[in-house]
């Protein structure tokens, strides 16, 4: 039976490899296995257009109101539909489908998310930061409409697969590749340069995510998701250095079991899960773990002075849901400003610490959240932090005279 998808963020490097996902499962099906609705980006209007063209897409929504021109340009006569604007893209995910993939990077990506869930559409969810900052709020509403939350980052795919009665469940295990400075000199971090942070040894990701990764700040945000996603309390969830990246996450369980979902680092395998979920599994074309060929599954403990994210996540998760919306603002506005040059690489959890400090994060019960409150939160504390990326620059001026 065809299923039939919107992809939010399809220009993206998880909307990629989706509709990879998608195109290879047709090709091999003798009915169309997917079929897409719509298709969103916010600024790659050529990319879009070739995206809605190749895959017969119903709509193609641009964020950017200034690359709507070439958009309708590109799609005119095609008979697909193009659209533009933050509304717009709401209101695609609010058409109905069997899926919604979810992959706008950022807090940018709750509202499209939260209209989907609303309306009853089930999301297969790749973007992390709605649920840190909404989980509470966003699993609410999927009870009310029926909707499934079906969890698309590797991690929490890979604990979903294989997690059998979660009231068993002992301890969920994140594992971390540990990114590109797992080795570097402490002393070093302060200098290292956006391109370095972005050169990640096993993933392809788009500069922000990279980013994360490099400051373990992404292993932070997923601890944060599992917790939401599995109502599993901080203590109970572990972060392992992995890095091979073959052991997604692992689920170990009261009598002792813990089970892992293996793979090569492919983002097409949890795609491909979450897409078809709870249908049978779709085939891709991604290459075939051989464990002969790896020889050896390494690990170690993060190094929590090294990497303060995790701990910043943790502190974050025991305060509450308002906490979990400064933190993730303040690292978006900090790595926006790094990989701008406006600040060093260290100080992006200086910036993430002294955010949850401040006091914005005056904890609401998960009952009274809601999207104004999350968005409005978010808001003030986008303008705390850009003082602090002004001080850190300031800071850093002072240290090179």
């Amino acid at each position: 039976m065809t299923m039939r998808l919107s992809i939010l963020g399809s220009t993206g490097s998880v909307g990629r490899s989706a509709l990879a996902v998608v195109d290879y499962a047709n090709s091999v099906s003798d009915e169309p296995a997917f079929e897409i609705e719509a298709l969103t980006a916010f600024r790659d209007a050529e990319r879009l257009a070739k995206q809605a063209i190749s895959f017969d897409a119903k709509i193609a929504v641009i964020g950017d109101e200034g690359a709507y021109a070439e958009l309708r340009e590109r799609l005119a006569g095609t008979g697909i539909e193009a659209a533009c604007g933050a509304k717009a893209i709401s209101e695609a995910a609010e058409r109905p489908v069997d899926r919604v993939l979810a992959a706008i990077v950022g807090i940018a990506g709750l509202e499209s998310t939260h209209a989907a869930l609303t309306v009853g559409n089930s999301v297969a969810l790749a973007n992390k930061e709605s649920m840190v900052c909404a989980g509470p709020l966003l699993k609410q509403i999927a009870l009310k409409s029926g909707a499934a939350i079906v969890p698309t980052d590797s991690e929490h795919n890979a604990m979903f697969q294989v997690m059998e009665r979660a009231e068993d469940v002992e301890t969920l295990i994140l594992t971390a590749s540990g990114g590109p400075f797992l080795n570097t000199p402490k002393a070093r971090l302060s200098s290292v340069t956006p391109d370095e942070a972005c050169a990640h040894p096993q993933w392809s990701m788009g500069r922000k995510i990279s980013v994360d990764s490099a400051t373990f700040m992404n292993k932070g945000l997923e601890l944060i998701e599992a917790a939401y996603l599995f109502d599993m309390p901080e203590d109970r969830i572990d972060v392992l250095v992995h890095p091979q990246s073959i052991i997604h996450s692992l689920v170990s369980y009261r009598d002792g079991s813990v089970l892992a979902q293996l793979g090569l680092p492919d983002m097409q395998t949890p795609i491909s899960h979450a897409l078809s979920w709870p249908k049978r599994r779709q085939p891709t074309n991604v290459r075939r773990l051989n464990l002969p060929e790896i020889g050896r599954l390494d690990f170690q403990p993060v190094d929590p002075d090294r990497f303060p994210a995790i701990g910043l996540a943790r502190a974050a998760l025991r305060e509450g849901p308002a906490a979990t919306i400064v933190l993730n603002c303040a690292n978006e506005v900090a790595v926006a400003a790094f990989l701008e040059g406006k600040c060093q690489f260290t100080d992006i959890s200086w910036i993430v610490e002294r955010a949850l400090q401040h006091g914005l994060a005056t904890a609401k019960s998960p009952a009274e959240q809601s999207l104004g409150d999350v968005i409005e939160l978010d808001r003030r504390g986008r303008h705390l932090c850009e003082e602090l990326v002004a001080h850190a620059a300031g800071q850093a001026r002072s240290r090179a005279q």
